[in-house]
């Protein structure tokens, strides 16, 4: 059967990674977490003293280790699903946290930063059967892709996700605190010059604000088959 590319873009904490982990399991296609990839750079620059707690980055010494900075998926033991990696390291609670969701659209936004990991995510998927999530995997990583979508839910819904995913951690978070970088990422990541976030001209809405996960699996399902019989 023909494998289709499936681009999923989105807000940040709309639930765009767990409808791709799954959709990807069920067809049993490749499935690539960009916005991991962005968190691991984020949290590499953190380590090396490159982004500051005032949030300036040395874009000149993070520029001339992105050759270096090696990226991967694992499948876990326990989740059974990939999870990230950096140099060989298990990194995916930690580019989860607070810290890291706090200063992942300011890497996010250097060009080549960008332009690494679009390179990087283009030879992921070449082959076609995989999905891939993001903030420009329609716009600019696939512009041709059979599928897209994107995933919005309002800011007030998307926090409150976070806070219980966060919470379920053990995470000692605050709720408002949590809005306020929902709003932030979302202002930056729509703002920034390279590759802004925004719904391609083909892409599907779906509002998933009301929405529980199994009616989100179906839809997509639905929109799938769709692509396949055509």
């Amino acid at each position: 059967m023909h494998k289709i590319t499936i681009a999923i873009d989105g807000h940040s904490s709309c639930g765009k990674s767990t409808m791709a982990k799954q959709l990807a399991k069920d067809l049993g296609y490749v499935y690539v977490d960009t916005g991991a990839m962005y968190r691991t750079v984020t949290l590499y620059a953190m380590r090396k003293g490159y982004l500051d707690a005032e949030n300036n980055v040395n874009t000149f010494l993070l520029q001339n280790d992105m050759q270096s900075i090696g990226i991967s998926f694992h499948i876990g033991k326990e989740s059974g699903r990939p999870e990230a990696y950096l140099n060989g390291e298990r990194v995916e609670d930690e580019i989860r946290g607070i810290e890291v969701s706090k200063r992942v659209s300011l890497i996010a936004a250097l060009p080549f930063v960008r332009k690494a990991l679009v390179e990087m995510q283009r030879k992921m998927g070449e082959a076609g059967g995989v999905v891939m999530d993001g903030r420009d995997i329609g716009t600019t990583v696939f512009p041709n892709a059979e599928l897209k979508v994107f995933v919005t839910a309002s800011a007030e819904v998307r926090a409150q996700r976070r806070f219980d995913e966060l919470r379920a951690k053990g995470d000692s978070v605050n709720y408002d605190d949590i809005l306020a970088n929902v709003k932030e990422r979302d202002y930056i990541d729509s703002h920034r010059d390279v590759s802004p976030l925004r719904k391609a001209d083909d892409a599907l809405l779906l509002d998933n604000s009301n929405m529980t996960i199994p009616e989100q699996k179906e839809w997509l399902k639905k929109q799938v088959v769709r692509i396949l019989n055509k």
